[in-house]
């Protein structure tokens, strides 16, 4: 598929940002329910995959990040794969993904995943044309079967115009404390836009299907970018609350026959918050 209008599509969705104030109030309520989602994986012994995609600086790693905020590491992780070892590259392309699925009372949340073959694999070269059709062939019935053994599979594809994907690598590039997201390959999906336009097209009419489908997180505004993703993501899922128990505390013990060492027997960290608060 050739002549994407996402650019055109995005552009026309910009909106006023989302105040501040706004903003943290919703997130903080959604986060709260992401506890309480998590608590009925767990009881349930549910299995939750979400796949974030998108354009490069569309904000997939900072909604990841406000979603797993107040999570249980051990019950929600995250799984960003790097480049496949040469053993991987012999292997058939989703079984390492297929490791990373999660078990029962598990959320992963995948930042970028087998969809990487239809996307800077295809774009980039780093597939041949074969493995790219394969690819496309073979990933519907790789999630309908995972789909049917009773994973929840939730697909979101972030969204951003171009002048704003530039603005952002921009600042990225500037600023010394964001300088290390940016990479080779984000410079490249500047420079190769239509070509990362043609490939999603492709992507999305082989692999949107009623099993599985796509969900577009348009994120000119990351705060509402942020806000809706969650949202939409709790619609999904049919959680409840589950009771927790509730622990009484005991009292602390006295500890009058307790004699701590004197000062001088340990290394302490120093005070470099005290020099702080004098500056």
């Amino acid at each position: 598929m050739t002549g994407s209008t996402e650019p055109d599509r995005t552009e026309e969705v910009v909106r006023e940002r989302l105040p501040r104030a706004v903003y943290e109030k919703e997130l903080f309520r959604l986060q709260a329910e992401l506890v309480k989602l998590q608590e009925w994986v767990r009881d349930e012994g549910a299995r939750l995959a979400v796949v974030f995609e998108g354009r490069d600086a569309a904000g997939k790693g900072s909604t990841i990040k406000r979603v797993s905020e107040y999570l249980n590491p051990r019950v929600a992780r995250i799984v960003a794969l790097p480049v496949p070892t040469e053993r991987e590259r012999t292997q058939w392309y989703f079984q390492r993904y297929v490791a990373q699925l999660p078990a029962a009372g598990e959320i992963v949340l995948f930042d970028r995943s087998w969809y990487n073959r239809a996307g800077v694999e295809h774009v980039m070269g780093f597939c041949s044309e074969d493995e790219h059709q394969r690819f496309l062939r073979q990933c519907p019935v790789f999630e309908r079967l995972l789909v049917d053994d009773g994973l929840l599979l939730r697909k979101y594809w972030f969204s951003v115009s171009r002048a704003e994907q530039e603005r952002r690598l921009r600042r990225r590039s500037e600023d010394p404390m964001r300088r290390w997201k940016l990479s080779r390959m984000d410079v490249e999906s500047m420079a190769r836009w239509q070509e990362y336009s043609d490939a999603r097209d492709e992507m999305l009419a082989a692999t949107d299907t009623a099993e599985s489908p796509w969900y577009l997180v348009e994120s000119e505004d990351k705060r509402r970018a942020r806000l809706n993703m969650i949202a939409h993501l709790l619609s999904t899922v049919p959680y409840h609350e589950v009771p927790r128990p509730v622990f009484d505390l005991p009292s602390a013990p006295r500890s009058d026959d307790y004699a701590q060492p004197p000062r001088g027997h340990h290394h302490y960290v120093p005070d470099h918050a005290a020099s702080c608060a004098r500056r």
